[in-house]
């Protein structure tokens, strides 16, 4: 989890992504940044996502897209 926040705050500094919640419905993550996030991931923890991946349910918090990376590591 220490790499995804690491990635995250490199995005958007000065953000605290550990108790941020709904990163998306809050305007902490726009459509750019989410796709920028999204590379990051994947090169990062070597997983491919999909369109059906990037939905806003994935992106709510620090967990759930922790939650995502482990599920799309386990299909591999």
């Amino acid at each position: 989890m220490e790499q995804l926040l690491n990635i995250l705050e490199n995005l958007k500094p000065g953000v605290d992504f550990k108790t941020a919640t709904d990163f998306v419905d809050n305007g902490i993550l726009d459509s750019i940044e989410i796709m920028e996030l999204a590379d990051e991931i994947m090169d990062e923890f070597d997983i491919e996502l999909t369109p059906v991946d990037i939905v806003p349910e994935n992106f709510t918090s620090l967990e759930t897209l922790y939650q995502m990376i482990q599920r799309k590591q386990d299909e591999d």
